[in-house]
């Protein structure tokens, strides 16, 4: 099987599209996410899609089979919230291991039975990943919750990073190919993040790829800590990842000026997967695939993306759209390709 390294060589890759989007359409309520081992959970459970791994794993193979048969090279772990960090909001700390294990599991198992579909038309060329989804945890490091108190943090960094460590063992333990570090909106945290992840490599004696992809709030073009696009390239690139990019908080027309800086910054693969367009007054997304699709097509035809998908609002028909859209275009190529050797 080639590599990720190789197949970036070669085309643009596809990851898939929102999780949460997709579980809400089942309207899930809180005996589906308790199922019969968690009846008796003494606090609510209901929002806790992460444990959905564990309690409703149809649902979650069901998804990334979807998001496969759309064309997605690459599918995320059901793990944004997985470590005990948030974990804690439903009082499930020490779960936070056995959950990555299962949602790694549940990726592992669609590609499975992807692969192994007689009716799905398999390209010999083409290659499968899961990506260990670390999401940013519901705290920050660089930031007061406290308005009255700006030194003040609720977590230490020693904190999360162990936090990370955990969900890390837990993800290779399941399978996994790669480690994405997505939706940072505070640059200390996903160092936090790298650090857990390059000590786990070291402890274990392995190393997959790395991933690294980044939320620019607004129109000021920074990072909710405050970073500036270029601020944060410099601040993660000691991790080596093999791309790195933005997604969330903006859709693919607002997204644009910034995939376009970062392509001329970056010495390594750039992703860019963004919302499907900006929220409505009812906090839906309304942008339709082809519009998702026709906007990701433009990088793509100028040179700017190597790995590209969306998040917020994006269906298996909005990855769909977009991998025929790119399908033959070349590639960004690196500055120096010898950095991916």
């Amino acid at each position: 099987m080639k590599t990720l390294a190789q197949l970036l060589e070669k085309r643009i890759l596809i990851i898939d599209g929102a999780m949460g989007t997709m579980i809400q359409r089942h309207k899930l309520q809180e005996a589906d996410y308790r199922g019969d081992r968690f009846a008796d959970w003494p606090s609510d459970l209901k929002g806790n899609n992460d444990l959905l791994s564990i309690t409703r794993p149809d649902i979650i193979q069901d998804i990334h089979l979807q998001y496969l048969k759309a064309g997605a090279n690459i599918i995320e772990t059901n793990t944004f919230n997985a470590q005990r960090i948030s974990m804690a909001d439903y009082h499930m700390e020490d779960l936070s291991y056995e959950i990555n294990v299962a949602a790694a599991q549940c990726a592992r198992k669609a590609i499975d039975a992807f692969r192994a579909d007689a009716s799905v038309e398999q390209d010999p060329d083409q290659a499968y990943f899961v990506a260990g989804a670390l999401g940013p945890t519901n705290k920050t490091l660089s930031l007061s919750p406290d308005v009255n108190n700006p030194g003040f943090r609720a977590v230490t960094f020693d904190e999360v990073a162990d936090a990370y460590y955990e969900q890390v063992k837990g993800l290779v333990d399941g399978g996994i190919d790669l480690i994405l570090i997505e939706t940072i909106f505070d640059t200390l945290n996903a160092k936090a993040a790298i650090y857990a992840t390059k000590k786990y490599f070291a402890d274990h004696q392995i190393n997959l790829p790395i991933m690294i992809s980044g939320t620019i709030t607004d129109a000021s073009g920074r990072t909710l800590s405050g970073q500036t696009l270029e601020a944060f390239l410099y601040s993660v690139q000691h991790a080596e990842p093999i791309s790195i990019g933005l997604n969330c908080a903006l859709g693919g027309r607002q997204m644009r000026p910034f995939i376009e800086e970062l392509s001329t910054m970056a010495d390594c693969y750039v992703s860019a997967y963004p919302n499907a367009g900006l929220p409505n007054a009812m906090g839906e997304y309304d942008e339709t695939p082809e519009i998702t699709a026709n906007i990701i097509q433009e990088w793509a035809q100028d040179g700017l993306v190597n790995v590209v998908g969306g998040c917020c609002g994006t269906t298996p028909p909005h990855i769909a759209a977009i991998a025929r859209a790119v399908k033959g275009i070349k590639p960004r190529r690196l500055s120096n390709p010898e950095i991916q050797a």
